[in-house]
This record gives C-alpha cells, structure tokens and sequence, in this order.
C-alpha cells in the first residue's frame, strides 16, 4: 500500500476529459494548448499529447518543461522576460507572446526566428476574484490601446486575449467576445492567429460544446485566423484526487480530525481563494472538520458529513487536485510532499514519484 499522502490521477478520467478537447478541436478548427501554469505534472503527458496541440508556458522552466516533456506546438508568455533569459526562452519555444509594447520592442530583434505575438487586455472578465481578473484595475496584464497597438503591427502575426475564469456559462463568453470583436475587430482582421486563453469550462457536465464550437468556427471565419485555446482547468478537472490518512480526533465544540496533508503545503487555492475543498459523497450523520496538520491555525479542508463515525487510520479523498494545485505545492513546515501516482485502467496504482528528505533540504541551502 502506498504512504499516504499522494496525489493520484485517473487516467480515465483524464482521458474523458482528452476526448471532449478532441471533439472540440474537430468540431471548431481551433487548436489546444496545455496551459502548464495549471497543470505541470508531466508523467501524464503522453496521454494527454495525443490530444492536445502543444503547451503554452508563463516563464522560461514551463516553456523548456513543454518543448522537453511534451512537444508539439510550444508557445512562451511570460509578464515579463529578463535579458538574461530571452535567448533560451526562444530556444524552447515556437511561439513567443509578449506582453507588452515595451517588451516587444526590446526583444522583438532576439525573437525574430521564431513568430511574435502580443497580450491583448479587453478589459473585461468572467472573473469572480480580484485577486484574478486580468481586467482588474490597472491591470499589467496585456495592452488595450488600440492606437498604439497599431503602431507594432508590422512586428507581430498574432494576439492572445484571455478574458474567462472558471466560465461555465456559453452565453456570457459569446457575448463577451462579441465585445472583443467590437473593440479589436480593426486589428483582427490583420493577423494570422489568435488565442483565447484558457478559463472556459467546457468540460463540464452540460456545457453547449457544439455551440461553442461553432462561435469559434465563426470568428475563425470572420476574421480570416487559427483560434488557439489554452485549457489547464478544463483539461484535467475532475481527475485527481489528495489522498489523506486520520492522524488524530479530538473535539473543541466541534469534531475535529486531523489529516497527514496541509491546504497551505498541499492545496493552496483554499487557502488563497478561502475556499473549501470537495469530499464526495458528503452525506450522512457524522459532521467533522478536516485539518491539516500545519501550525497554521487557518488550515482547515473544510467541515464534511460521514456515514460513520471517523477513526484513527481512516482514508479520506479530496477532489480535484489537480488544477493549479500540484503546480503550488511546497515544502511548508516540512510536511512531507505528496507523492505522485497514477491510478490505471485496470484499477492497478503506478507509483510515479515520492519526495522525502533530501529534496526537502534541496529546496533551500
């Protein structure tokens, strides 16, 4: 049996996942990119290649993680680029997108091998968090100025514009690149490509996929371009799981349990976004808080209800923890790092990776 705590991923889940990017693929003419920012764990890349397009990256170790461990089409886009860094950040990649005119102008002679793109910000957003609008205020997040867009046409062939979080909604993203059209239409029309981020949850149970496809088949059309799609949540929701043990029950006012994990070490979005995590079935008679076993007084998974009672030793799995999750684990109190493991479709486990001691001390000095 594997120690506890790890990370496991279904590859059938992630497979069902795959098929629906497939099906959108075929269906729009877009392509899709992993967008490695959510999602890095590259044992399961070649699963995933068979489907995808490629990778798109937010710094230099990401964009040479998706040329070495992934392939295909590999875009680099960064906030900003270092002088020190451009050179190999160009060597890994096919696509670089700059997101600014400033960082343009200054590398655009360093990327001249490889195609150009540039951030657009629309100024709007499906984002429910400030913390992750890309639209926010005074946002540094792409160039809205149509103006002065125009004056560095020559120097680009396309735009990558994201604008959706955790979107499950078909008629908001419609009618929120209907605003795009508007704003940019002038300068669509005059490029090669372009990208529409990630953040469109069409995964999900329910969601329009063949409406979807078709607006993006029609903006394709209209404007003459490759429609890019970068899903990192969409592409792996639903197909991991943070498998944790019981250490320890103790009551407070309420019953407490604590677990051999930490949201702060191990599943830090909660803890960003001051969210609870998901256990399924989530029902029965027997309510408990699950904690994390940090010093943090806030590490709390969340209060869960049980059939039974819980004891000592007892198994609890936590859902999706895969999304910006395994990416933004760390070494916090020296709580042992979850292993990495694969859950096959014969039902055996593959044991991918286990961190211990010497790579706790090989994260400092």
């Amino acid at each position: 049996m594997i120690q506890t705590p790890y990370y496991q991923i279904d590859r059938s889940a992630l497979i069902r996942n795959m098929e629906k990017v497939a099906r959108l693929r075929a269906l729009s003419g877009a392509k899709a990119l992993l967008a490695l920012k959510c999602f890095a764990t590259w044992s399961v890349f070649d699963t995933m290649r068979e489907y995808m397009d490629g990778t798109t990256s937010s710094s230099l170790y990401e964009v040479r993680l998706g040329n070495e461990k992934f392939g295909g089409e590999t875009h680099a886009y960064s906030v900003a680029y270092a002088d020190h860094e451009i050179d190999e950040v160009v060597s890994h990649a096919d696509k670089i997108i700059f997101n600014s005119i400033s960082q343009l102008e200054r590398f655009a002679d360093k990327a001249a091998g490889i195609t150009r793109g540039l951030r657009l910000n629309p100024r709007i957003s499906s984002s429910g968090f400030d913390l992750a609008d890309p639209a926010r205020p005074f946002s540094r997040l792409g160039e809205w100025d149509v103006a002065r867009i125009e004056t560095v046409m020559d120097r680009i062939s396309g735009f990558m514009i994201h604008y959706n979080c955790e979107n499950d909604d078909f008629d908001l993203f419609d009618r929120m690149l209907g605003q795009i059209e508007e704003r940019f239409g002038s300068l669509l029309g005059r490029v090669e490509w372009v990208s529409l981020g990630g953040g469109i949850h069409f995964t999900g149970d329910d969601y329009p996929l063949e409406r979807l496809a078709a607006r993006l088949k029609a903006f394709s059309e209209r404007f003459g371009v490759q429609v890019y799609l970068e899903p990192g949540e969409a592409a792996i929701t639903r197909t991991a799981t943070l498998e944790v043990t019981v250490l320890d029950l103790l009551n407070n006012g309420k019953d407490l349990a604590v677990v051999d994990s930490s949201i702060e070490a191990h599943m830090l979005d909660l803890l960003i976004y001051r969210q609870e995590a998901r256990i399924t079935p989530n029902e029965g008679p027997h309510r408990y808080m699950i904690c994390g076993k940090s010093c943090l007084a806030g590490d709390i998974f969340g209060e869960f209800a049980f059939p039974q009672r819980l004891q000592i030793g007892d198994r609890i799995s936590v859902q999706d923890a895969a999304g910006y999750t395994m990416v933004k684990k760390n070494w916090f109190n020296g709580v042992k790092m979850p292993a990495i493991v694969i859950l096959e479709a014969d039902g055996s486990q593959t044991l991918v990776r286990e961190f211990g001691y010497e790579d706790f001390a090989a994260a400092l000095s």
